[in-house]
């Protein structure tokens, strides 16, 4: 009994972290945004984050559930559903954009909004994992996509602030992409609880499919256009830096 009251306390918890995260970006974003030095590393972090993860906690975790074949196929279903939702979503990858003349970026900003808030579902559904599995792989999980979201709430309230010059309507809706992440969740969590650990298995190798190409296809390519600036290979020691740290973690909790 006592055990699970504490894994419904760090439940809370990591929903919290999860909500906040894009809408404490959304606020820097109309306050005042960070360097761009500052950006790539957060990017090249959580990419490191989400690739340790993978690596190290989901794919293991999904061979012990299911098996490895079934691994490859859940890894496989996870990156198809990315594409299809990058392909099917008018969605533009957070990229670090810059204040355009004429406003013309108001559309622009308006369409990676509307992107981040659908890609958003799958990131709760991630999170809820650790209910399934273990309460401290689904922090690690939050924790990453809460470093991911910091920067895309930026980089979604800055552009939309710019264009219209309202301050507190451009943080009320980048602040919407956090709704999401917390239905995803639910959702995951009340499904995760009614299935065999078989499915459970690929829907973690999915997971993992989902972290990677989130990596390989939007963290890993924006952290990466610097211009050739002195410190062009900073975000290579924030990558290692995440890895590092789901290491550490990993020993620690």
């Amino acid at each position: 009994m006592e055990n699970n009251r504490l894994d419904m306390e760090l439940i809370y918890v990591i929903l919290i972290i999860s909500f906040l995260a894009p809408i404490i970006g959304s606020l820097i974003g109309v306050i005042r945004k960070p360097s761009n030095l500052l950006m790539y590393n957060m990017l090249a972090f959580a990419a490191g984050v989400m690739l340790a993860i993978s690596f190290l906690n989901l794919i293991p975790e999904s061979i012990r559930l299911s098996s490895t074949w079934l691994c490859c196929l859940g890894i496989l279903i996870g990156a198809i559903i990315m594409y299809l939702v990058d392909k099917l979503i008018p969605h533009l990858h957070p990229e670090l954009v810059s204040q355009e003349q004429n406003c013309r970026l108001r559309r622009t900003a308006l369409y990676l909004i509307i992107g981040i808030f659908l890609h958003n579902f799958p990131e709760g559904m991630a999170i809820a994992l650790g209910t399934v599995s273990s309460s401290k792989l689904s922090l690690i999980i939050a924790v990453a996509i809460a470093i991911h979201n910091i920067p895309e709430g930026i980089c979604t309230s800055a552009p939309y602030y710019y264009c219209t010059k309202k301050r507190m309507k451009s943080f009320m809706v980048s602040s919407l992409t956090a709704i999401p992440i917390v239905a995803g969740f639910i959702v995951a969590h009340i499904i995760f609880q009614n299935i065999p650990l078989g499915m459970v298995g690929i829907i973690v190798a999915a997971t993992a499919g989902i972290m990677i190409y989130i990596s390989g296809d939007e963290l890993i390519p924006t952290s990466c256009r610097k211009d050739n600036k002195s410190w062009s290979h900073s975000t290579i020691f924030s990558l290692i830096a995440g890895t590092l740290l789901v290491v550490i973690l990993g020993i620690l909790l």
